[in-house]
This record gives structure tokens, C-alpha cells and sequence, in this order.
């Protein structure tokens, strides 16, 4: 993680610890080749999970590092997820490397995963928020004193004014969720999405730092909707099939390796068959 706050309390007593890269972009290069090189040493492979909502000198930097270390053992992982969506993704996979899974199949799990989350936030103003489309008549309403939205960023975008009858699109399937409040003072997470969505369990934690950049303002609540247990992400990743990536024969779920970034070759032509006389 490059943030300490995006490393969340373990799930469970098997959930392993988070190495935090702190101040990435403002420590000495040197300081930081030397960090992560200890990690990779240590435990084989390294899985940096960034979020997008990162500075620009953070995503620079860790890209910097890779190369500097050429090394086809560190995966930066940078999915589409706000903030609070990223950590708990994180804190899955934290779970399943106490499992026996090789470092590209924990890798590219994640790229699995992130379609059992659903991660939005209760908005105070949407008239900043360039992550979700907001209509023109959305952002108007946005300046009205008062007004709040409702937004699913993941895995689908969708916003509706909050009123009365408002309701997002949930998950068809059981999870816990994660609530992080921002300044917005309202219960409307807790008290109404959370049961139509049938949540079977909510818990709440410090709203991310990154948080209020990527929604576009710090007048928020952010949720996010997961798998807990790890049996079931266990199940979920073992169950799918495996590949091995023809440049450096890691283990992968999925076409592209996670660690050096190969795809698989495309088939050669099916050479033409002609016609006999």
C-alpha cells in the first residue's frame, strides 16, 4: 500500500500485515529502491496496490522504482475503485496470502474480485465529481442548499438525487459493508441502503485520505459492499482456471500477466487450404 490509511484492520486472524511505502514521492529516491528491494528479498514477489486517485508524482515514482529494480517480481495493481473499495480489495487479498496460492495467481485475483464489490459514496455536491456522469440537470441541482445525491461508482456508475424513494443497485449475493464518514452528517447509508441492500454485516472505519479527491468533495459518505469470508474468496479464485504466462512462466488467472505484463501470443494464421484438381 502506498498509504497507511488504505491498510485496514485484518478481516481475521489469518489476514497477514500490510507493508505501508510511505511518502513515495517525497523521500529519497535511494531511500525508497532500497524499501522495497528489502521487500522483494524477503518475501519473493510484491504486490503494490495504488489508488488512481494517487498523485501523478506517486504513480510516476513507483514506476521509476520497477524499473530501476528490473525486476518482473513487483506488480503495480491500480484498479478503477474510489478509495475505501480499494482498501477492503487490499485487505482481501492481505486474507488469501495466507493461503497456498502462487504470487501470480494471488496477483491477478484481484483483478477477479473487484466484481464483487460494489463501492459508492452520499454526496453533499456532485458539481467536482468527474468520476460518475453527472447530467447537466444533476449538477444544477447540486448548488440547491441541501441537496445530496446518492452514487455507485463500481460496478456500474449510477447517481439519483436522494429523496424519499432514492435506492441504488445492489449486490444479488450476501456482504458485509464498510462505511467511512466524511463531513456530510447523515445516516442514510446505515439506516436505509444498508438494509435494502440486506447487508449481513456493517462496520465503519476512517474515511481514506484519498477519499474527498476522487469523490470531489470532502462532504461525504463512502460505503463499499464485500465478501468477508475467506473460504468463499478462496473458493472463488481456485475455481477459475489457470494459465501460465509464456514470457516468465508464472502461474495467472486471466490473459495478461500481472507481474511482467505479457499477453499471450496471438495464434498463428490458419494457413489457406486449396482446392485439389
Amino acid at each position: 500500500m502506498t498509504g497507511a490509511d488504505m491498510a485496514l484492520p485484518a478481516q481475521d486472524e489469518r489476514t497477514l500485515p500490510a507493508a505501508v511505502l510511505r511518502d513515495v514521492d517525497t523521500r529519497p529516491l535511494e531511500q525508497v529502491l532500497t524499501e522495497l528491494q528489502r521487500l522483494v528479498e524477503h518475501h519473493g514477489h510484491v504486490i503494490v496496490v495504488c489508488s488512481r486517485a494517487a498523485p501523478t508524482a506517486v504513480q510516476r515514482r513507483l514506476h521509476t522504482l520497477r524499473s530501476l529494480l528490473e525486476s518482473d517480481r513487483i506488480a503495480l495493481f491500480r484498479p478503477d475503485l474510489p478509495p475505501l473499495g480499494l482498501a477492503v480489495l487490499a485487505r482481501q487479498l492481505r486474507q488469501l496470502a495466507s493461503c497456498d496460492l502462487s504470487p501470480g495467481v494471488l496477483a491477478s485475483a484481484g483483478r477477479l474480485l473487484i466484481h464483487y464489490i460494489h463501492s459508492g459514496a452520499l454526496l453533499g455536491s456532485v458539481a467536482r465529481l468527474d468520476r460518475v456522469p453527472v447530467d447537466l440537470k444533476q449538477h444544477a441541482r447540486s448548488w440547491m442548499p441541501g441537496s445530496q445525491f446518492a452514487v455507485l461508482a463500481h460496478p456500474q456508475p449510477h447517481l439519483v438525487r436522494l429523496g424519499p424513494d432514492a435506492t441504488l443497485p445492489g449486490p444479488e449475493f450476501g456482504t458485509w459493508m464498510l462505511v467511512a464518514r466524511g463531513q456530510l452528517q447523515s445516516d442514510w447509508v446505515t439506516t436505509a441502503l444498508a438494509p435494502s441492500w440486506k447487508v449481513q454485516g456493517l462496520r465503519e472505519t476512517p474515511l481514506p485520505a484519498e477519499s474527498p479527491g476522487w469523490w470531489g468533495t470532502g462532504r461525504l459518505v463512502e460505503f463499499c459492499t464485500y465478501l468477508p469470508d475467506l473460504s468463499v474468496l478462496y473458493q472463488l479464485v481456485t475455481s477459475v482456471r489457470r494459465g501460465v504466462c509464456h514470457w516468465c512462466g508464472i502461474d495467472v488467472i486471466g490473459d495478461r500477466c500481472v507481474f511482467c505484463s505479457a499477453v499471450p501470443p496471438a495464434p498463428e494464421d490458419t494457413p489457406a487450404l486449396t482446392r485439389g484438381v
